[in-house]
């Protein structure tokens, strides 16, 4: 294996032993529940939306180390984006884990571009993109649980 990817497979490990945000916030005003039945993940996440712009965010939720990686790293980036700022970095991070062409340079997606070699493995699409789907389902106020 090279250095980067060692580096990355530390980072991941890093977020699933100790996920940052793995908290139910005092406050918050939008939440979702996500769930991936291939792989048992779960997840609740919790948004706290003021004037367009994430406040807050935290999850909880058990899984496979890349969907709490992914949540954790994700939860750590959003903080204090709009919504519409949202959307462009689920784009990126979407085209990234499905090994597509990324809009804008890697660079741009921060620590999120450890999840590069996702793309690698298509099962594992789904654990990665998990958190992602289920702060969609939270800012639209999806009331079902979302499998996506």
């Amino acid at each position: 294996m090279t250095e980067l990817t060692d580096l990355y497979q530390e980072v991941i490990l890093d977020h699933n032993k100790s996920p940052r945000n793995h908290r139910e916030p005092d406050r918050f005003n939008r939440d979702a529940i996500g769930h991936n039945p291939l792989c048992g993940d779960r997840i609740r996440l919790y948004l706290q939306i003021e004037e367009g712009r994430i406040d807050d965010v935290g999850f909880q939720g058990s899984g496979c180390a890349i969907s709490q990686a992914s949540a954790s790293l994700m939860t750590e980036a959003l903080k204090g984006m709009t919504v519409e700022e949202f959307e462009k970095l689920f784009g990126r991070f979407h085209s990234l884990v499905t090994g597509k062409t990324v809009e804008g340079s890697q660079e741009e997606l921060g620590k999120l571009v450890v999840f590069s070699g996702v793309s690698q493995y298509p099962v594992r699409v789904k654990c990665a993109t998990l958190p992602w789907h289920t702060l969609r389902a939270a800012l639209n106020q999806t009331p079902k649980t979302t499998t996506e």
